[in-house]
């Protein structure tokens, strides 16, 4: 019986629409949809500044407050009242907002229309769930200090009834609402790292100069756990590391975004559920230096997977994105292998692959299959393997040269490194693409052979130049590497020593700190951001605001 009892209340809250809602309905329906239908919600300085103001309320009036939780299933709304107050006999709701008052022509202050539609749906709930009469709500701007009131009359009460009968239809739908008309709204709006607004016009008009509204960094550290044998716990808010022979160190779970496991280390089942409440990416690395996976948190609505499906299936569409994903990688790789050119040491050989690049990336347009594109991605991938010795000093040991690409296992320590680097590299493009809410599984262009995820191996090929290749050229010809201590060499197999692994790692997460002006966009984030960035306005490509992705061409 209480089963049924809870069934049924669980039944009545989703058919129920929550006053909240539509507030954020009437400030914006995308910003609505994103909420309750993605079920994406974000927490900015102004959501913290409001529950901090609800806070102080509550220790510094002197009168009786009430908060009062309403329902009505006749209505089909549900909410958490700010307050109650009783005035000359009549029942009044109030919201407290902490910023400003509207000001209308004569500066006398008004409601925003997004807060009276949520102070009229506040009144008409109480109204409908006590069988009350309520003539008004108010609401309590802070910041100057006013209070304004809201008559709930019949026009009114037909607004929430309309504002209801938006949101169940839009709760339906698959489809985003498009961007809305007025920028000013989405600069103070906490999801506008996730819906990419200015983005979203910059793909409708190219003549639009987008503001940056991503942030630019994620300052949360990426902790590597090296050391096998080393235990990761929970105590309290805090992340507890147990290494052997060594102190225990905790690490508060705001601070941390990802925990990257390698060798046999060891996470425990109560970590593993913090971090997936904290947003802590989990991930794993062999000691052998291969990508193991990743710890799949993703929450909420099927609808991004389901746009993803559908435009994935369609083979026009996915041979479209990897023709942009090839000539991206091709134009990255000729790029970097033309800084080569502009040394006194440019060699004949360099000249001749960086021209025969570019005659292959011309007919990278015209490919009409995925088959004929992978054989101008391998004539594109040979040219370049074949020049990039080029790259490197002379001065460099011949231990550390590079003769072509080989991986599994890698036989020299250059490609030991690039492995290394690689495996790293799908670790946060995995991230990426689980914290957008994508499926790994589907992807456009690399076809699901083995274990690793299609969609995270398309992605990859967008930053293995930046962040792994000239990664390890520069450290090559900086003299960085010690071709004994950092190396183990296991027959013909060429291993990273926990020495040189350690060393990798703090060249990697130290290149990711550095930024890079998108070239189309036009504002600069930090290759940390980038990855996330990227996964976004993949998914904008079946969305309706597509043109943007696989554009991060180095210059």
């Amino acid at each position: 019986m209480q089963a049924l009892e809870l069934s049924r209340a669980t039944e009545v809250q989703v058919s129920t629409i929550r006053v909240s809602a539509l507030h954020a309905l009437a400030y914006c329906p995308r910003l609505f949809y994103l909420e309750e239908v993605e079920e994406l919600y974000t927490q900015d300085a102004a959501v913290f500044a409001g529950r901090r103001l609800h806070t102080q309320l509550e220790k510094q009036e002197d009168e009786e407050w009430e908060e009062l939780f309403l329902e009505s299933e006749e209505l089909g709304l549900r909410g958490r009242l700010d307050a109650l107050r009783t005035r000359d006999g009549q029942t009044i709701p109030y919201e407290h907002k902490r910023g400003r008052a509207h000001r209308d022509e004569n500066n006398q202050p008004q409601a925003w229309e997004s807060d009276r539609l949520q102070i009229l749906a506040y009144a008409y709930l109480l109204e409908s769930a006590h069988g009350i009469t309520v003539q008004e709500g108010r609401i309590r701007y802070h910041a100057d200090n006013v209070v304004v009131h809201v008559l709930l009359d019949e026009a009114g009460r037909l607004k929430v009834k309309q504002a209801i009968q938006q949101a169940r239809i839009l709760r339906q739908s698959t489809y985003r609402p498009p961007v809305i008309d007025n920028e000013r709204l989405c600069a103070r709006c906490s999801l506008a790292p996730v819906c990419l607004p200015e983005e979203a016009r910059l793909a409708h008009n190219r003549e639009w100069q987008p503001i940056r509204l991503f942030p630019e960094d994620d300052e949360r550290q990426v902790i590597h756990i090296l050391e096998p044998g080393t235990s990761v716990g929970r105590t309290g808010e805090q992340i507890k590391i147990t290494r052997r022979n060594q102190p225990v160190e905790t690490v508060p779970a705001r601070q941390i975004g990802q925990l990257v496991l390698h060798s046999f280390s060891q996470i425990s089942t109560q970590a593993l559920h913090f971090c997936a409440a904290q947003g802590i990416g989990v991930h794993f690395i062999s000691g052998g230096g291969r990508y193991l996976g990743s710890f799949d948190t993703r929450q909420g609505s099927i609808q991004r997977r389901i746009r993803q499906y559908a435009a994935l299936s369609n083979p026009d569409a996915c041979l479209e994105l990897a023709r942009k994903l090839v000539i991206c990688r091709g134009q990255g790789q000729r790029k970097f292998l033309m800084r080569g050119t502009r040394s006194k040491a440019k060699t004949e050989k360099l000249e001749k692959a960086i021209a025969q690049m570019k005659a292959v990336l011309k007919q990278v347009p015209q490919a009409k299959s995925l088959e004929s594109l992978l054989g101008y991605e391998g004539n594109l991938a040979a040219l370049y393997f074949s020049a990039l010795p080029d790259l490197i000093s002379p001065e460099v040991p011949k231990e550390l040269h590079f003769a072509g690409r080989n991986r599994r296992p890698p036989l020299d320590r250059f490609n030991a490194m690039l492995s290394f680097g690689y495996a790293l590299l799908l670790k946060d493009v995995m991230n990426a693409i689980l914290t957008v809410g994508l499926e790994p599984a589907l992807g456009f262009y690399h076809q699901p052979r083995s274990q690793a995820a299609p969609l995270a191996l398309d992605l990859l090929e967008i930053f293995r130049v930046p962040l792994v290749d000239m990664t390890v050229m520069a450290a090559v010809n900086r003299g960085q590497w010690d071709a004994k201590a950092d190396f183990e060499i296991r027959g013909k197999q060429v291993w990273l020593s926990e020495l040189g692994r350690r060393k990798f790692v703090e060249l990697y997460e130290s290149r990711k700190q550095e930024s890079w002006k998108h070239p189309v966009t036009g504002y600069s984030l930090t290759y940390r951001r980038l990855f996330e960035l990227e996964v976004r306005l993949l998914e904008k490509e079946w969305s309706g605001e597509g043109g943007l992705f696989g554009q991060l061409i180095l210059r």
